[in-house]
């Protein structure tokens, strides 16, 4: 509320009943009608102040619940078993534990008529067994010439779409601002939390998610129809190079490998730390004063990236 309402406005929001505060009768002086006004607005602000201060005490950690939709395509039974058995939304789940939410959430698999699609609709993050199926079936059959195993892509390409969806849940409960659009954003919050990991496993889940744009990387020449750069997710090459960048700007000893294979081309590379600094600042400020750092720590291991001072 603005000093600059007029006593009107004030008096109609104190009629309310959930605000006992009554306006006298009009003062005759300039410094009284001031004084009126202070004293109204401060009146109002005490009764509005509690119902932010119990939204702030209900963000609480291990708000995020998992559920396993059993398809309704029995060529999807396989998979829905094979993700129960081995627990994969439950370990997703003890990851994003730290999170301090306001609201609960759930993290889900569900079939899609055969639709391969994955989204944030709140209070779900949903993934699509069509699409879960598609990263099983697009592995390599053996460790591919990036150094990515069957098991990195697999897991990586797992992590980096939940994490990404993730990403779209965070700005919404946390009320988190965006400057530019939410799926780029939901794909750096998304790296940025696979390069929190230890260095080893930090590397297979980067690499491994990038190599969902493999068959995207393989011509040098790329024809694509108007309509499809009007799509809000980036192109899948920029995607590719986006990743990269930030985990090379992360750690370019780690990541060496991608810019010597010319996965990442020079002229992006001397903007990777400063993309990546620019990220880190990002969700320094805004994602992590809603985390608990002693539960984060059991999870993640960023111990070995270098902190960035300010900016």
């Amino acid at each position: 509320m603005s000093m600059s309402q007029s006593a009107g406005e004030l008096s109609g929001l104190c009629r309310n009943p959930r605000f006992p505060c009554k306006p006298r009768a009009a003062a005759s002086s300039a410094p009284a009608r001031l004084l009126r006004l202070a004293l109204l607005w401060v009146c109002c602000t005490i009764f509005l102040a509690p119902g932010a201060t119990v939204e702030a005490a209900e963000a609480t950690i291990n708000r995020i619940s998992v559920e396993y939709v059993p398809p309704t395509n029995p060529q999807r039974q396989a998979l829905y078993q094979m993700l129960k058995e081995r627990r994969a939304l439950e370990k997703l789940q003890e990851v994003f534990s730290p999170l301090r939410l306001p609201a609960e959430l759930t993290l889900r698999s569900i079939g899609c008529d055969g639709v391969s699609n994955a989204w944030y609709h709140r209070p779900d993050v949903s993934v699509c067994y069509e699409d879960l199926h598609e990263i099983h079936q697009s592995m390599p059959k053996e460790t591919a010439s990036a150094g990515v195993t069957p098991a990195d892509a697999v897991m990586g390409q797992f992590f980096y779409v939940y994490a990404h969806e993730m990403g779209n849940a965070m700005f919404d409960v946390l009320n988190v601002p965006l400057f530019g659009d939410a799926e780029n954003a939901a794909d750096h919050f998304a790296g940025y939390l696979m390069l929190q990991f230890g260095k080893e496993q930090a590397r297979s889940f980067i690499m491994g998610a990038a190599y969902s744009y493999n068959k995207y990387m393989q011509n040098p020449d790329v024809t694509a129809p108007l309509v499809a750069f009007s799509d809000i997710h980036a192109a899948p090459a920029q995607r590719f190079y986006n990743l990269i960048c930030l985990a090379d700007g992360a750690d370019p000893v780690l990541f060496a490998q991608a810019v010597d294979k010319d996965y990442l081309p020079n002229p992006r590379v001397r903007g990777c730390k400063g993309e990546y600094e620019q990220v880190t600042f990002a969700f320094r400020d805004l994602i992590q004063p809603h985390i608990d750092e002693p539960l984060a720590r059991n999870v993640l291991d960023k111990s070995w990236l270098a902190e960035m001072k300010g900016r």
